[in-house]
């Protein structure tokens, strides 16, 4: 079942059970993938680019509830975070820190980085090879500590 009808199916639940923060996050949802499939050539996402436009809903949630902590307004980051774990759904499983530590010494030995310097070699492997199972900020967190203890 491809993302577009799960997120029908999804919303449909979400209006029955008159859940407003799935009905928002799912809304949301639906409208950035009319939006990107409206601006494409083709008319048609790839997995990637569906996966790809979920993850950036996901930040934006979670930038947004951060700004709301920050302002001293927990009951809106609440809400986004809310909205973050519905959108979560439909991406692949994350991976765990120790899985992405493996997958990142691999990827390290296959470049064959040797220092820091090496950073945006390993970053362009693992962004490509790891889409959809980690968050970019958590991989290249990890890259640093990796590569800075070689």
């Amino acid at each position: 079942m491809n993302l577009e009808s799960q997120i029908m199916g999804q919303l449909k639940e979400a209006m029955k059970a008159k859940n407003t923060i799935a009905l928002e996050a799912l809304r949301a949802v639906k409208s950035e993938l009319l939006l990107a499939k409206t601006s494409g050539a083709n008319g048609e996402l790839s997995e990637d680019q569906e996966i790809a436009l979920l993850q950036k809903l996901v930040k934006q949630r979670k930038e947004a509830a951060e700004q709301f902590e920050t302002n001293n307004r927990p009951e809106l980051a609440e809400k986004e975070l809310a909205q973050a774990e519905v959108i979560q759904q439909f991406l692949p499983v994350q991976l765990s820190e120790e899985e992405l530590t493996v997958a990142l010494k691999e990827i390290i030995t296959e470049v064959g980085a040797t220092s820091a310097k090496d950073m945006g070699k390993v970053m362009g492997a693992a962004s490509s090879k790891l889409a959809g199972k980690a968050e970019g900020k958590l991989i290249s967190i990890k890259v640093k500590e990796i590569l800075s203890s070689l």
